[in-house]
């Protein structure tokens, strides 16, 4: 009996994660979307290159489409809402903006410009609807970093001494605004890529087992699941099938680390954590699950995105990618 139980268990688990896919929402705008918040299962904002930011409030059935004027040629890689009415956004570079609304996209405050050169933003990160930081690629070989405490209607350099020194050839990758979290309620980790990859805990820094060596390889990614357990993916963009060090776990706050059995299938850009032992990942191939904490993974699509996120408020998981493409991972 107890083996019978066992083979059923065993049917019946092996059924329900393959029962999961993608459901296409939206395809064809004029933007490759990277930046992708989702406040709860109704409400979720996007924002991409060409200046376009996109707001659902019926699960992403519906959108409202906003090219932001004065802004048609800025892109913008992060966002983070809040609600339906407020969202910050992050434009990359040259210069680097971050712009607020509080109206639900009728109108856009710049609440912070930089127009130093090489400034290039990378991601956002906040902790509630308060607290955030923001991340940039190195200017005189440190990372840069600043941070609101108002809900991002202002902004403030870190001390310079404060700020993380980089590699030569070592910066972070704006792919899906993911490469830096919170690790707890006050503090945050993040990822970079290029010649060398690291990750970033307090005052460490630690190399990452992932590729890295060249301009388009390293860490683009990271998600936590606890103070200990994190994983993190990458690969080489430019090499979008290669599965080569394209993940790496912990479950020690980054001590040690371990390689999945079965890895993603390819580059990956984001990396999520659901719930229990779920993650998602995706990158330009497709979409992989794991159920064993990123021990082994499984594609369910060949269809590509640049970010997955699990809304804060709720259990719906959205991507979006290329061409305007918008996704839902479903449970059948």
């Amino acid at each position: 009996m107890k083996k019978l139980f066992y083979v059923l268990t065993l049917v019946i688990t092996g059924h329900l994660t393959h029962a999961q896919k993608i459901k296409v929402l939206a395809d064809g705008i004029h933007s490759s979307f990277r930046g992708l918040s989702v406040v709860d299962n109704n409400t979720l904002w996007v924002s991409g290159s060409n200046g376009m930011v996109g707001k659902s409030i019926d699960g992403g059935k519906n959108w409202k489409w906003i090219i932001i004027k004065g802004f048609e040629k800025t892109d913008f890689r992060d966002i983070e809402a809040f609600d339906k009415k407020t969202a910050v956004i992050m434009g990359i570079a040259e210069p680097a903006f971050i712009l607020r609304t509080n109206d639900g996209g009728e109108t856009w405050k710049t609440v912070f410009e930089n127009k130093t050169q090489g400034m290039f933003l990378d991601a956002m990160e906040f902790w509630n609807d308060q607290s955030g930081i923001v991340i940039g690629d190195p200017i005189n070989n440190r990372f840069y970093i600043g941070r609101t405490f108002d809900g991002g209607k202002t902004w403030r350099n870190i001390p310079e001494k404060y700020k993380p020194v980089a590699d030569s050839g070592e910066a972070c990758f704006a792919s899906s605004g993911t490469n830096i979290r919170k690790l707890n309620k006050s503090e945050a980790v993040f990822v970079t890529g290029g010649l060398s990859s690291h990750i970033f805990i307090r005052d460490k820094k630690i190399t990452i087992p992932i590729l890295q060596g060249k301009e388009t390889t390293g860490a683009n990614s990271i998600a936590v699941k606890n103070h200990k357990t994190f994983i993190v993916v990458g690969g080489d963009f430019a090499d979008k099938d290669d599965t080569t060090k394209n993940c790496a776990i912990t479950h020690d706050g980054g001590m040690t680390w371990t390689s999945p059995k079965n890895p993603p299938a390819g580059y990956r850009s984001c990396i999520e954590y659901l719930s229990k032992n779920r993650w998602v990942t995706c990158g330009l191939n497709g979409v992989d699950i794991s159920v064993n904490n990123g021990d082994t993974w499984r594609s369910i699509s060949k269809i590509g995105f640049h970010v997955c996120r699990k809304a804060k408020k709720g259990k719906a998981v959205f991507l979006a990618g290329n061409n305007g493409r918008i996704g839902k991972l479903i449970d059948e």
